[in-house]
């Protein structure tokens, strides 16, 4: 059974950096892609980043380009979100998802076929 397992969320002030991560377990998977979407109350959840499990190509929502870095750690099975400068409209739960059998990020969430609980981000001074 596929599971996504974020963690590494919290509160932090404007400015800040912070990790979140997500560990990917079953399978197996033979390509996939790993994203990171965020959602903030009464908003429609948004996509984040991606990151190609085997090729690694990534892709950036506009609004995080250049703030954001995503990696991979495979022995570990482990996407990591590098978020810095935050800001405080960045506050929202931040999800993982898998699209499986593919090599291509996407940023469409009907793409990924599982996701992870959430983890809560927030950005106040």
């Amino acid at each position: 059974q596929v599971q996504l397992t974020e963690s590494g969320g919290g509160l932090v002030e404007p400015g800040a950096s912070l990790t979140v991560s997500c560990v990917l377990s079953g399978g197996p998977f033979s390509r996939y892609v790993l994203g990171w979407f965020r959602q903030a109350p009464g908003e429609e959840r948004e996509f984040v980043a991606a990151i190609s499990w085997t090729g690694g190509s990534t892709y950036f929502s506009d609004f995080v380009r250049g703030r954001f870095a995503i990696s991979r750690e495979n022995a570990k099975s482990t996407v990591y979100l590098h978020m810095n400068s935050l800001k405080p409209e960045d506050t929202a739960v931040y999800y993982c998802a898998l699209r499986d059998r593919s090599a291509l990020c996407s940023e469409y969430v009907p793409f990924y076929d599982y996701w992870g609980q959430g983890t809560q981000v927030s950005v106040s001074s």
